[in-house]
Parts: C-alpha cells; structure tokens; sequence
C-alpha cells in the first residue's frame, strides 16, 4: 500500500488494528457533526497564492513554549495510544525527538512516565485531568517533575464524558463483561499481527499510569469504570488555581473553545492555551476548532501561547492554522495512524509529511519563515484577495 498522505496512514492503521481500538481512536460523540466540521472547516480555509517571490528557501524552525523546535507542530496527547502499537508512546516519543518536536504524554496513556521519559534524551510534556482522585493528581504531578517535565498540558473540557456509540458498538464500553471481552478477544484474533505485537510481545500489558491507582493487572473495562467513576463536573477556577500554584512550570489549559474562557486562563496564571474541542469526542455539535480559533487568537495571542488541535491532517491545515493565528499546532489522530501503521517509523514518516507539505505551501505563499505567516495569508470568503 502507497502511503502518500494522512489518510493513506489512516486506512492501513483501520486494516491492522482490532476493530474496538480502531474505533476508539477514530470515532467521536454522538452523531459526530463536530468531529467532520474540525475537517471540513479546514477545508474551507483558502489562502493566497504569491508568484514572484524569490521563497527559495524556507524555514520552519521556531520556539514552542520555550523550546527550539523543528517546526510549530508538537504530538498531542491521546489516551491509550501505546495500544496501537507495542510500548507505543515509547515509540511515538522516539520518533517526536528524532524530528525535534516535542511529545505530550497523557495521563491515560499506556505507557508511564518513567517508561517514556528513560527512553529519551528530552522529557516529554505531560498532560492531566481535573478528576476526582485529587491524591492521584497529586501522585501525578510529583512524578511529572520527578521526570523532568516542564510544561504541564490541564485538559479541562471533560467535566463528563461525551457519548461515544462507536465504543458500544465495538464492544469496547457496551454490553456485558463478558460479551465485551468476547468481542474484543474475537477481534483480536482477526488481526494477528497486532495481536502479536501488542498483545503478546507489548506486555507488561498495564494502563500506564492508572495501574497505580487499579493494580498492575488492570485491564480495559477496569480502565473504563475507573475512568467513570472520576469525571468530577464540579470542577472550576479554583481547582486550575491550585494547580497553577502547585507546578512550578509552565501550564497549558487544554480544551478551550470560548474567548471568555480564553480571557480567564491569561487571568489564572495559565501560559497557554490549546484551542481545542477533544477532537469532536466531547459536545457534538460544539465550534469546529478552528472556527473557534480566530477570535480567540485575537483576544489572547499577545498573551498568551496560542495552540490548536482538531481536523488537521495535512502540512496545508498546520498552515492554515497559523495564518488564523495559531502559535502552534498539535496532531493527535495523524500520529496515531502512523504509530498503528508502522510503528516508529510510521510517526516520523508523518511527521516528515508534515514537514513537506508545510515546506510546499510556504513557498507558494510567498512566506519563508513560520514569522512570515500570518492573517495577511488568509483569502476571506466571498471576497477576491487584495
């Protein structure tokens, strides 16, 4: 199969990957409206095309929250990616420094901390939930320093979880015990390879972090109640607050939509911001990311470090993200369907496509450097550019 795009990487991790994971990773909440707008209001974005320009060479070299990147792209994180393949963020976090962008490590992640963080030179970031457990956060927060972590990602916008009918369906969260392990265990044996690498040679076969709280043997249904069990919708101001006097880093507010919202994180104490609808997991129907993006952007960009998540699949969308006013942008599903793909290699293969198209579009823009780009960029729809 020609890997040639995104999408390429997409379909081979569908035809690899157990139907239950494959879903979890590619599904959204409800009936998935404002998982298909995060795309399709990409999509819409048209830019300048500049002639003439002398942009024979381009740079994509900048600073991200502190950090000499190769580029304005960091990978987001995504709960249970180390599943797609084996000790996945291992590999994912490899492949991010090896093309010197950084890695955001999730709470939910597969792999933990420690594991990440031996395996290379520079500490990821590290993301948490507002949950219930206030001792696990606590927990958390310690061995996120204890790794060298200096950039904290609070994703905030799961005060309760968005119903996902793909995961009832797969047998992932429907159904009884047993018919879901069935299921599961049935789906497995359906994709050999990836039953092989992960689920044999992947082991220790815990969830990351989490099996502190469940024991070492925890599994994915033990996951999932434990994870019921600590959405806290009571969450507010006040707890960010905490947090924000607990970490002496920098702290990124993760799962921003509103400019009100936007305003409070700069009057938290907060360095950043992602701009973010949890991928069209949480609130279908909420603003595409990107539509949310611009005004946000101007009401806080001077501020405030300005990211975005949501829809990108392509060199093309991290620019037109930029031109909206992004600082920066991270790829969440994009990676994982390299990880599940190829492995390693398939991360940094994306991200190299990545690292192309944006190459491409810059130099049709007439922008030679990630400070040349910018609204200026932008052709407003219904109108002919200037």
């Amino acid at each position: 199969m020609i890997l040639a795009d995104v999408g390429d990487y997409r379909e081979a991790a569908r035809r690899r990957l157990p139907r239950f994971l494959f879903d979890y990773v590619d599904g959204g909440s409800f009936a998935e409206t404002t998982l298909r707008a995060n795309v399709d209001e990409l999509l819409k974005i048209s830019l300048r095309q500049r002639v003439l320009t002398g942009t024979d060479q381009v740079s994509l070299d900048c600073r991200l929250l502190g950090r000499e990147v190769s580029m304005p792209v960091a990978l987001a994180p995504v709960g249970m990616a180390g599943l797609n393949a084996r000790r996945g963020e291992v590999q994912a976090a490899r492949a991010a420094e090896t093309r010197g962008v950084p890695f955001c490590l999730s709470t939910v992640a597969a792999c933990s901390i420690e594991e990440v963080r031996a395996a290379v030179a520079t500490p990821p970031w590290f993301q948490l939930y507002v949950i219930r457990d206030r001792g696990f956060m606590r927990e958390m927060l310690a061995r996120a320093l204890g790794a060298g972590c200096d950039t904290l990602f609070l994703t905030v916008d799961m005060p309760a979880p968005g119903p996902r009918y793909r995961d009832r369906r797969s047998g992932l969260a429907g159904g009884t015990p047993l018919r879901r392990r069935l299921s599961r265990l049935m789906q497995a044996a359906s994709r050999p390879g990836w039953a092989w690498d992960v689920g044999l040679l992947g082991r220790p076969h815990t969830i990351g972090h989490v099996s502190s709280a469940l024991g070492e043997h925890a599994g994915v249904d033990e996951y999932w109640a434990w994870m019921a069990r600590n959405f806290d919708a009571s969450v507010s101001r006040a707890d960010v607050e905490a947090i924000r006097a607990a970490w002496p880093g920098r702290l990124v507010i993760k799962g921003v939509l509103d400019v009100e919202d936007a305003r409070q994180a700069a009057r938290i104490g907060a360095d950043g911001i992602v701009v973010s609808n949890h991928g069209g997991r949480q609130l279908d129907g909420a603003m595409a990311s990107i539509t949310a993006l611009r005004p946000i952007a101007g009401a806080v960009g001077d501020s405030l470090t300005v990211l975005m998540d949501g829809g990108v699949r392509s060199g093309l969308d991290v620019v037109r993200a930029l031109a909206s006013g992004a600082h920066g942008v991270l790829l969440g599903r994009a990676w994982v369907y390299g990880l599940a793909a190829r492995g390693e290699r398939g991360v940094g293969e994306v991200l190299d496509l990545i690292a192309a198209e944006m190459r491409s579009v810059m130099t049709m823009t007439g922008a030679a450097d990630i400070p040349a780009i910018g609204p200026h960029l932008l052709v407003d729809r219904g109108r002919t550019a200037d």
